[in-house]
């Protein structure tokens, strides 16, 4: 069986290739596209049948299939779920290539796949992208209160 990571330098020349063709908005569209498609039935129906806790249900199975270095933590008192990510094996896997530049903006795929399913659940969806050049970022979701949301 081939593994998901097999496809990470065609997913980063795929998204040169749609901004080459379209501008960056044709890179966004294939994003939203890709959470339609995807994550429609697996993050947004964990979350809608465990809360926060379906954030980490999710992330565990996929971080883990994908071997990355990473911490996770949950707080269902909080309601706050939070990943630190040491080595994505997606960004280091393009970063170490010598045969082929990365996306420029590779690591931007992430907060618009799961910020569309995230938010219009009422969840903050947050995630530090200013170390992805040592492969390093970190997320944040958290549920929006009641008294948050009312101004």
């Amino acid at each position: 069986m081939i593994s998901c990571t097999e496809f990470i330098p065609a997913y980063s020349e795929a998204f040169k290739y749609l901004e080459k063709k379209g501008g960056r908005k044709k890179a966004d569209e294939f994003w939203a596209y890709l959470s339609d498609l995807y994550l429609f039935d697996t993050l947004k129906k964990l979350v809608e049948e465990n809360g926060i806790k379906g954030c980490f249900t999710y992330w565990e199975k996929a971080l883990n299939e994908e071997a990355a270095d990473f911490k996770m933590t949950l707080d269902e008192e909080k309601e706050e779920f939070r990943i630190d990510m040491f080595k994505c094996p997606s960004k280091g896997m393009l970063l170490e290539m010598k045969h082929m530049k990365p996306y420029k903006t590779y690591c931007e795929h992430c907060p618009a796949l799961y910020s569309r399913v995230l938010e219009p659940m009422g969840y903050e969806f947050n995630m530090d992208l200013s170390q992805t050049d040592k492969a390093k970022c970190n997320l944040t979701v958290r549920k929006i209160r009641e008294d948050e949301s009312n101004g």
